[in-house]
């Protein structure tokens, strides 16, 4: 029988094998799986650190699968529901109901969560509210306006006298994540992105919109997240986490075909916290590419889905700037 002396110790410098201090060593995925065959072959764009696929997102998850994909974080905006036409089929967004448009956007989440995303990995969703018109078609000839009122909104139709009355904010970020929350995923922040000079409203009974959410959420208690990459110094040394209010400018004009675009400030908390090294970030609705743009930058790979093949256009130029920015770098 072993005494009280017999026990085995630990070095100080070694810490105890808890979930949590597992959950900050996770595996990434191998360099062979990210430029397998299977992926470059499907890919709009391909390099050793990125890419692209020109697809549905649905269609996009379930290629990943198919190639084992694993991926350590997820950040994206998706389509905020009735705000533009992207003019691709299936396409979200445009849902005669916003509760079709939150059940669509959670099962795609919940889809990555359960094919691709690492258990201990995260998910950080950016998503604005629309207030429900049902005024019909506008008939403003400003061509701001046009832009943004394309034909009738699903919006702007009567409504259901529930969620859809005229002048009700629908609360939409909220409830997708509440959604998400009953299907089983953790909420830790609901992080505000408050725009110091917005476009303002020409509204005259409300105050003027000026932040967007930015929802973080897990599959389980521990995973991976280094706040030292971000952090704030206290005053005895010690490293704070960031706060969960992000004062950051709207990124103005359009990049050539893409006018609702992330400012690269409003990815560095999501991705620098919840990368581990030469992790993969995966934006299922890319965009113009800004998420895909930080990882690299930052010696990440990225994963890019996007349905408008223009939007996969705009990625690759990026891109290609960054390259160019990074050889006259280096011949400096």
């Amino acid at each position: 029988m072993r005494g009280e002396d017999d026990k085995p110790t630990l070095s100080p410098h070694v810490r105890p094998a808890t979930k949590a201090n597992e959950a900050m060593h996770p595996v990434v995925m191998s360099e062979a799986a990210f430029t397998s065959k299977l992926l470059r072959d499907a890919a709009y764009y391909a390099d050793d650190t990125i890419l692209i696929l020109n697809m549905d997102v649905r269609e996009g998850i379930d290629l990943l699968a198919k190639a084992d994909v694993e991926v350590n974080c997820v950040v994206t905006s998706p389509p905020f529901y009735g705000q533009r036409d992207y003019e691709v089929d299936r396409q979200i967004g445009l849902e005669a109901h916003p509760s079709e448009f939150i059940s669509t956007l959670a099962d795609v989440f919940d889809a990555i969560g359960a094919s691709i995303l690492a258990a201990n990995g995260s998910l950080w969703v950016n998503i604005g509210d629309t207030y429900w018109s049902g005024k019909g078609e506008h008939k403003s000839g400003e061509s701001k306006q046009s832009a943004r009122r394309f034909g009738v909104r699903p919006q702007d139709k009567k409504g259901d006298g529930k969620w859809c009355v005229p002048k009700q904010l629908l609360l939409i970020p909220h409830r997708l994540a509440i959604e998400l929350q009953d299907r089983g995923w953790l909420v830790r922040n609901d992080n505000v992105w408050v725009k110091p000079n917005p476009i303002p409203d020409q509204v005259r009974d409300r105050c003027s919109m000026s932040h967007e959410y930015v929802f973080h959420f897990v599959k389980e208690r521990w995973y991976y997240f280094d706040k030292n990459s971000v952090g704030r110094s206290s005053d005895n040394g010690t490293v704070l986490p960031p706060l969960d209010t992000w004062e950051l400018p709207p990124v103005r004009g359009p990049a050539r075909r893409h006018r609702a675009r992330f400012s690269e400030e409003l990815v560095r908390i999501p991705i620098l916290t919840t990368t581990p090294p030469r992790g993969v970030v995966l934006d299922p609705f890319a965009g113009s590419g800004t998420s895909l743009i930080f990882a690299r930058k930052h010696g990440f790979r990225a994963i890019g889905i996007d349905a408008k093949q223009s939007y996969c256009e705009t990625m690759v130029d990026q891109l290609n700037q960054v390259s160019e920015e990074e050889i006259d770098g280096a011949d400096d």
